[in-house]
């Protein structure tokens, strides 16, 4: 009997990156996952292996990114857009990307990303919600063009009580919805605290009972019921308020958290999250769930105390801090060098960068929440309101490069 010929092992998943080595921690992931059925690929080869037949028996595309690849913007992009064309999932692993940059390869169609150095058992883990959500898709009979908007998901947390998150929430959510124009992008924002939340309250919206129904029925909640339980503020912002009764944090399980976000991403182009001050079960769905997860502060002890509580809570459970952006509120102004430096010895000893300081807006800012009134609507020249404005414009689709360049 003739031998047999050992057939050689179909390739599942490729790595995308300009130097492979650059990504040893990346090497052993994939290995782990997919065993002998991978392969490395360069940027260029990744263009051609793609018209290759072999390519359609690929799964996934790890594209692997550093702050040195943003000459290669365009080219990742034309990778990302066809791949999705081929139904092949992308995941990205960035290493130092501006959240710019990342920002756009999402919008280009990549469905996932994790940072690197990755966290334990993080690739296996992103690569289990693509399969999972491949064969949701499947099951629902929906093709990868229908899928939805693919939203960027930009949660807020205060750190500290009066810190000022649902404010920023709200007007962040805002000035995303103007930064365009008639043509902004379309912005969601959730308000995850059912006990406290205050989101209705700064918009002057009512609380209705359609929000609990839609809470308590989530196994069965799809974009009409969803659609039905928001409200909208001058019919440009969407928005879903706390419950009008105080119910307790736990309501939800993490999963069904996880679905709120799913059909808010796949109706919107942004969904901007106000999270309650409290930690909670599923807190880290949304911490998973969000592009970028700002966390708000102000420049006291006990802002301090609290920051150093959440980094020691996330890294007991190996969450990674990547996504984390701490916002310094009510920061003391430029000519105000002593404030400033009270402000960066405090980094400094937290370990932690901020990555936006608002200064304080004074009464103003009270007043436009007690009226209702985002601070573009109710004061536009506040100083708050502007460093706000140009954080949204960082945060918008890549088309406002110009005008981002211009602030």
């Amino acid at each position: 009997m003739a031998g047999s010929v050992k057939e050689e092992p179909r390739i599942r998943a490729c790595t995308v990156c300009r130097d492979v080595r650059n990504f040893d921690l990346l090497i052993e992931d994939m290995e782990a996952v997919f065993a002998d059925s991978w392969g490395e690929l360069t940027f260029i080869e990744t263009v051609s292996f793609l018209d290759d037949p072999e390519a359609a028996d690929l799964e996934l595309l790890a594209i692997a990114l550093d702050d040195e690849d943003a000459a290669q913007t365009n080219l990742v992009r034309v990778i990302i857009e066809r791949a999705a064309a081929k139904s092949i999932r992308v995941l990205l692993i960035a290493e130092s990307l501006s959240p710019i940059l990342l920002h756009q390869m999402l919008r280009a169609g990549a469905d996932d990303f994790v940072p690197y150095p990755l966290p334990e058992n993080a690739l296996k883990d992103a690569i289990d919600r693509l399969r999972t959500a491949a064969l949701a898709a499947a099951h629902a009979k929906v093709a990868p063009t229908q899928s939805g908007c693919n939203g960027t998901v930009l949660a807020v947390q205060s750190l500290a009580g009066g810190a000022g998150a649902t404010t920023f929430a709200v007007n962040l959510a805002w000035e995303l919805v103007q930064s365009q124009g008639k043509t902004g992008p379309s912005v969601c924002i959730l308000d995850l605290d059912f006990q406290s939340g205050s989101v209705s309250t700064y918009l002057d919206l009512p609380r209705t009972e359609k929000v609990y129904e839609m809470l308590s029925q989530t196994s069965t909640l799809d974009k009409d019921a969803f659609y039905s339980a928001l409200q909208h503020f001058q019919e440009k912002l969407h928005v879903l308020t706390a419950p009008s009764d105080m119910l307790p944090l736990d309501l939800l399980s993490p999963d069904e958290i996880e679905r709120v976000i799913t059909i808010a991403r796949d109706s919107f182009d942004i969904v901007v999250i106000d999270m309650p001050r409290t930690i909670v079960h599923w807190t880290e769905t949304v911490l998973s769930a969000a592009q970028q997860y700002f966390a708000l502060m102000e420049l006291d002890m006990r802002s301090a105390q609290n920051t150093l509580r959440l980094i020691r809570a996330l890294k007991a459970d190996g969450l990674s801090m990547d996504r984390f952006h701490f916002i310094l509120n009510r920061a003391p102004r430029f000519t105000d060098l002593g404030g400033r430096s009270r402000a960066k010895r405090m980094a400094e000893s937290l370990g932690v960068s901020f990555t936006t300081f608002i200064p304080d807006g004074g009464a103003q800012v009270r007043d436009a929440n007690d009226h209702g009134l985002p601070l573009a609507e109710f004061a536009p020249k506040n100083p708050a309101a502007k460093e706000i404005r140009k954080l949204a414009l960082t945060l918008a689709p890549a088309k406002n490069a110009e005008k981002i360049a211009a602030e």
